[in-house]
């Protein structure tokens, strides 16, 4: 089983802005694809076909320039209880577009059988472990094996990481919308900070070179907070005005968010590039400085709660 499809991402256009991990509108399938994607859809899936007796998911990803959606279905092997795809291309010299598309945005959707979609973030492996991963893979599928000895590029193998903390929990009102992406977002901190802890103490450690599959998960759930920061906040800002005209005693601290949120796109640019230098970074310096990002992070998000969940918790949700 292989990933040949393709997400026509390089088809043209002009390029957009990404409209962010939760967006819509309805994800783009290619003709070749779309068949097998009804056909999933339709059967809990399974499918006939190419793909018929095999594992066997949907993938949205958002393009790494146009922004628009796209939906592959791909075929998956679960080992120790985590799932993995595989770049293959059916062989091609290329890495598959959907790979490029959740390099520049790793928030991606993952529809399994039996199961509803699930946000997930996606996060290649690298050296050792995208090693010792991709043999098994080969054991279980000696083709994958194949494509590689076609190829000189590194095919790379992929963990779909489900984000439970979204998604997860009754939401009866705006209020409740609201805690759960705050959530979201502090415990993506939370691995953010964890990972850096952790590479940084195995870079010091390692008497080779610095472990970079533990770097590019940093880099992976950086990215996926961000753009969920970014997306939430952009939310926020079309909502404000509304919310300061429906309910006047908002007006202050409304404008005092909007405000805010100048200063959170700083520090998340600040974190961006702070997690950029962690390969060659004085631990302490670092620690130190991720701490101050985030408390500012927690900050907003505190003020947030504080200003707004009185309010919002008579709104319902979705608001009528």
């Amino acid at each position: 089983m292989d990933d040949r499809n393709t997400n026509e991402e390089n088809t043209g256009g002009p390029d957009q802005p990404p409209a962010g991990p939760h967006q819509s509108p309805e994800p783009r399938v290619s003709p070749l694809n779309a068949p097998v994607v009804a056909e999933f859809r339709a059967n809990g899936g399974r499918v006939g076909g190419p793909f018929a007796g095999g594992d066997l998911l949907l993938l949205t990803t958002t393009g790494a320039r146009s922004g628009q959606r796209y939906t592959n279905p791909l075929g998956f092997v679960r080992i120790e209880d985590r799932v993995h795809v595989v770049g293959s291309a059916g062989g091609s010299p290329k890495d598959p577009d959907w790979y490029r598309n959740l390099l520049a945005h790793p928030m991606v959707t993952v529809e399994m059988p039996g199961d509803e979609a699930r946000e997930s973030i996606a996060v290649p492996l690298a050296g050792d472990e995208r090693d010792r991963i991709f043999r098994e893979i080969v054991s279980r599928h000696p083709g994958y094996g194949d494509y590689q000895d076609q190829v000189e590029r590194r095919i790379p193998v992929v963990e779909l990481q489900p984000s439970p903390e979204l998604g997860s929990g009754e939401v009866r009102d705006l209020a409740d919308k609201l805690l759960q992406i705050h959530a979201w977002l502090r415990g993506q901190l939370t691995n953010v900070r964890a990972e850096a802890e952790r590479y940084l103490a195995e870079r010091d450690a390692a008497s080779t070179a610095p472990p970079v599959g533990l770097n590019l998960q940093i880099r992976q759930h950086c990215l996926a907070f961000c753009e969920s920061l970014h997306f939430h906040h952009t939310s926020e800002d079309s909502m404000f005005p509304a919310l300061a005209e429906g309910y006047p005693h908002l007006r202050e601290p409304v404008e005092r968010l909007v405000e805010e949120h100048r200063v959170v796109d700083r520090v998340r640019a600040e974190l961006e590039g702070l997690l950029a230098d962690v390969r060659t970074a004085d631990p302490v310096r670092f620690m130190a400085e991720l701490d101050r990002l985030t408390e500012e992070l927690e900050a907003h998000l505190d003020f947030e709660e504080e200003a707004l969940i009185p309010t919002l918790s008579g709104i319902p949700f979705p608001p009528a």
